[in-house]
């Protein structure tokens, strides 16, 4: 019955011509912007190469999108998966509103399926003469999208993973974060453990180029197009006049309070130290998603080997979605082979989001733990990484998730960005990072984890009993000494069979 309906409402809607959208490109132009003269302050002293400031806390990862949206005096590009209409989605919302009424252009490209954003809400910021909003691969029925989806489900399959913000085309931000509470700290429900990077230098003008590719690409439709129809000016005036108000009435909770305080220790510390180095923009051709699964033209994970960066003596994965494959396993193992130490940080199934992406992993650590991989999985309490300070615990969540998709290269290079090491950001959807060529960066970021995943994670062991059997124990670090579990740890026997079960059908290629 379902899959009937699906066809009848799949069969009544269809997209609409896209053929009359207008193509728009990067400003270039904008050297003498404020971002622009800031981004020139130091490059005599490294002649080729891009800054790079992780952002660690969600706080600040927060506040660097609105510092940079305050900053702006040209242009503001915006390419997301999810937006929440929460208070850090209406506060980015509100950045982005207020830069337009100061005369800045803003662009911004969301993924259809995965922001599930109001179309009113859309059409309503997009009347603003400054402001446009494209939807990337979007579902044709907009009454009824669950429908529409399973109606189109091979199209509609393929995303926008895509996370990317940035200002004049002199300073961006990739990494991990959507835009919504659960992402800055902001959510009492969980908290993903995340990374993004700020950069400014050369590699910004190739941030902004991908950008282009995806905004003009024949899958980005804007609002108006999808809609057939706008908003009124009135309706901004009210939209206007909601964020204002919501903002206001949250100015003295507990989150915006340490933003606020955040804000100010930051403007006190003065200028920012960043990490120097060559960077390297890595990305999913946009036109991914029409070609087969199969067809690796375009793909983002080839062009690892293209740039040459082959560990040799350390890999660093963190990858909240770890699917590797037969593929992925021969090859790690491989590098343990050859003397490089592979340590993985993945989620547990206590910590995880998503139980049908554990079911694909588990099949493979055995294999890995097997071939010498070293094996982690975060706690679902655990900070993974440095908050702004210890005071945003106060306001913090309740479970703690893996999120960040950091790889380091032997201490001397590290990757950020969207890309999971799963069947479905290899082969379906699109993803972007940065790869920031610097070995003190590369350095404190490995340093720091690795410091702390013992106590943070649980470390897998491959163990053989009396009788010569091997099974997995999770071994969790303590004070009083080692705890070691046979069974998934603080799950329940229902969640393990669940996920067993998932583990039965053949449904890895979606993972």
């Amino acid at each position: 019955m379902v899959a009937t309906l699906a066809l009848v409402f799949s069969g009544c809607a269809s997209l609409p011509s896209n053929d009359a959208r207008i193509e728009s490109h990067a400003l270039q132009a904008t050297a003498s912007t404020t971002l622009g003269r800031q981004s020139q302050a130091e490059p005599q002293a490294h002649p080729g190469q891009s800054a790079f400031r992780p952002l660690n806390s969600g706080v600040d990862a927060l506040l660097a999108r609105v510092v940079l949206a305050e900053a702006a005096e040209r242009s503001l590009d915006a390419q997301y998966y999810i937006w929440h209409d929460d208070l850090t989605g209406r506060i980015f919302a509100d950045a982005l509103l207020r830069a337009a009424d100061r005369g800045v252009r803003v662009r911004v490209l969301l993924d259809d399926v995965g922001a599930q954003a109001n179309d009113t809400n859309l059409l309503i910021l997009d009347s603003h003469p400054n402001i446009e909003i494209r939807l990337f691969n979007p579902i044709a029925s907009r009454s009824f999208r669950g429908l529409g989806m399973l109606g189109d489900f091979s199209r509609v399959n393929r995303r926008m993973h895509n996370k990317a913000f940035v200002a004049d085309n002199q300073a961006a931000i990739l990494g991990g974060r959507n835009v919504g509470d659960e992402y800055f700290e902001a959510s009492s429900e969980v908290a993903f453990g995340d990374l993004d990077v700020l950069t400014a230098g050369p590699v910004v003008a190739e941030v902004s180029g991908a950008f282009d590719q995806f905004w003009n690409a024949p899958s980005s439709y804007p609002i108006t197009t999808l809609l057939g129809r706008g908003a009124g000016s009135e309706d901004l005036a009210k939209l206007r006049g909601d964020l204002a108000a919501y903002i206001e009435a949250n100015r003295d909770s507990p989150y915006v309070t340490r933003a606020g305080s955040r804000l100010a220790e930051e403007a006190n510390a003065g200028r920012y130290d960043y990490y120097w180095g060559k960077a390297t923009l890595l990305y999913d051709d946009p036109a991914k998603i029409s070609r087969a699964s199969d067809v690796t033209e375009g793909h983002l994970l080839p062009q690892f080997k293209k740039i040459g960066l082959q560990p040799r003596q350390q890999l660093l994965i963190v990858s909240p979605y770890f699917v590797p494959g037969e593929v992925g396993v021969a090859w790690l193992r491989g590098l343990v082979a050859n003397g490089v130490r592979v340590t993985v940080l993945t989620n547990s199934l206590a910590a995880t989001d998503v139980s049908a992406v554990h079911s694909g992993y588990q099949r493979y650590r055995e294999a890995l733990l097997e071939g010498g991989v070293v094996l982690y999985e975060l706690k679902p309490g655990a900070v993974l990484l440095e908050k702004a300070d210890q005071k945003t615990k106060g306001f913090g969540s309740s479970r703690a998730s893996l999120h960040a998709k950091t790889y380091v290269f032997d201490r001397s290079a590290v990757f950020i960005g969207s890309l999971n090491l799963d069947p479905r950001s290899a082969r379906l959807n699109t993803e972007i990072g940065v790869m920031c060529e610097s070995a003190p960066m590369a350095e404190d970021i490995a340093g720091g984890l690795e410091k702390k995943l013992d106590s943070i994670a649980w470390r897998l062991e491959r163990v053989r009993d009396a009788s010569g059997s091997a099974h997995i124990e999770w071994v969790e670090a303590g004070a009083e000494g080692e705890r070691r579990y046979t069974e998934e740890p603080e799950v329940s026997t229902m969640r393990r069979f669940s996920v067993w079960f998932l583990g039965l059908l053949p449904i890895e290629s979606q993972l």
